[in-house]
This record gives C-alpha cells, structure tokens and sequence, in this order.
C-alpha cells in the first residue's frame, strides 16, 4: 500500500501516444484479467518456486506470485469471470504498464494519490495501515516511540516512495540514499549499514516474522500522513469499465475478512521473504 512516486510525467506521454495509435487494448477482449505487481513486497505479493498455498503463476516465468495482493485479484478475477493473468512488473513501469493496456489494473499495494489520478484511476480502498519503523531487535533503536527517538539514526526508505520523504519529519535525522526494494533494504538493516527504514506494518510484521533479527517500531507520536498516503487500491486505466464491477466485487469482502487474509498470508509467506 505504499504511497510511492510514480512517474507520472512518463505515464502521461505514453498515454497521449497510444491514444493517437490505438495501442490502449484492455484484455477485456479476452478472458484474461491481467494484473501488474513486483512480486517483491511482502506480504502483499511476492515470488515463490511453487503454486503453494495459492501461489498464482507469473506470465512468461517459472516462478509464481503470492501475498495479499494476489487473494484479492483472485476473487476478482472469480467475479468477472475470468483468468487471473501475473505481470511482474517493476514498481516504475507499472503506471506505464497499465495506460499502454500491458495490463487490466494495478494491485501492488499502491496508494490512491492525487497526483496518481491525475492519470489513473482508483477502485475503492482494499486495506488501510500505518507508517511504522523496521530496525534491528536488540539494537539501539528497538525501544524508540517516537520520532525524535530516532535523532541521528541512518534511515532510509524504498527509492520514489512516499515512505521516502516522510523521513525529513524525524528531527536531526541521517537521512540515508533511498534504496530500490525492500530485499535490498534488510540486508543494510542486518548488516548496520542503517538503522532503520520506514515501511508499513504488514510489511514490517512480515519481517519480523520471517527473521528474528528485525523488530517493528509502532510509534505513539509518529509521521504526519493523509488517509490516502496509508490506503491500497486496485489501478485502472482512466473511464475503465471495469471500475464499477471490482467495486461490487470488492464491497463484498468484509472487513473482517480482510485483516483475515491478511494473518494468513504473513503466515504462509516464504521464510527468505
């Protein structure tokens, strides 16, 4: 559900070319719903070797996608009736991915900004979370509760992220280079390249759950966001017409269900996750 920034500059040219060419072919000719992910940030989708516990196979790969993300794609692929399709697709290029009709939508965990439907749109929200902190369990930080606990830290946050930015609010930081995924961003946080980086807490349960050298900070005097900043939901192509059915499929997974899916797939994520 990051609230990441996109490049929506590059999305909005590509969009304008296709529009004049004709490129912009939803799969809704078929009866394929193809969806773009990283497959690289868990639990809301990741890669596995197998099909276990649900795992989705990634187009054009041997590997195959699980997490979050991919349980709900699922159930809306079963209401429209169609082939849930993977598209790993970089964080970058999946904005651009779905304006040239690579793909039917966006479930990756992305945020509903309003600079994002500037050229997209959104379905309604699929999960909600919060900002917190990942740092070492039994380092200097692990007992922080607040931001000005983290004065001097190195923290960093995943590369054109909203998580990112957020950093600038912790006073007397050591802002760290923003890093490319959130693999990359727990080697530098075992090793004590850094002290911590800003993510969400699903992601930040998942990490401590799949290794015990992590600890999640919750924070009783955290960062400033919007609701927006904190909440996922399905990307589609402008005036898609699919927007109004994932809605309707979408309302009726209760709320309970959702923090259920969610338990399950941090459970049944893979260990190197």
């Amino acid at each position: 559900m990051r609230n990441r920034l996109a490049k929506l500059a590059l999305a909005a040219l590509t969009a304008v070319a296709l529009v004049g060419c004709g490129g912009a072919k939803e799969s809704k000719e078929t009866n394929t719903f193809k969806i773009g992910m990283e497959a690289g940030y868990a639990p809301y989708n990741w890669t596995q070797l197998t099909d276990a516990n649900g795992g989705v196979k990634i187009s054009g790969s041997s590997e195959y996608a699980g997490g979050y993300d991919i349980e709900i794609a699922k159930r809306i692929a079963d209401g429209l009736g169609k082939e849930l399709v993977v598209v790993k697709t970089e964080w970058d290029g999946l904005v651009p991915a779905l304006v040239s009709g690579k793909v039917d939508a966006i479930i990756a965990g992305m945020s509903p900004t309003a600079e994002r439907k500037e050229t997209i749109d959104f379905t309604d929200t699929y999960y909600q979370s919060n900002l917190v902190m990942l740092v070492k369990n039994g380092g200097d930080y692990v007992n922080a509760k607040t931001l000005a606990d983290f004065s001097g830290a190195k923290i960093t946050g995943q590369l054109n992220t909203f998580h990112y930015t957020v950093i600038d609010q912790i006073p007397n930081v050591n802002k760290q280079p923003a890093m490319d995924n959130f693999p990359a961003m727990r080697v530098a946080l075992e090793s004590g390249v850094i002290d911590g980086y800003v993510t969400e807490r699903p992601e930040a349960i998942s990490a401590q759950s799949a290794n015990s050298n992590f600890k999640m900070v919750e924070f009783t005097d955290g960062f400033v966001t919007s609701p927006e900043d904190t909440a996922i939901a399905v990307g589609l192509a402008k005036n898609s017409p699919l927007k109004d059915k994932v809605n309707e499929i979408l309302r009726g997974i209760s709320q309970e269900e959702r923090l259920e899916i969610m338990d399950k797939v941090i459970q049944n994520q893979p260990a190197a996750q």
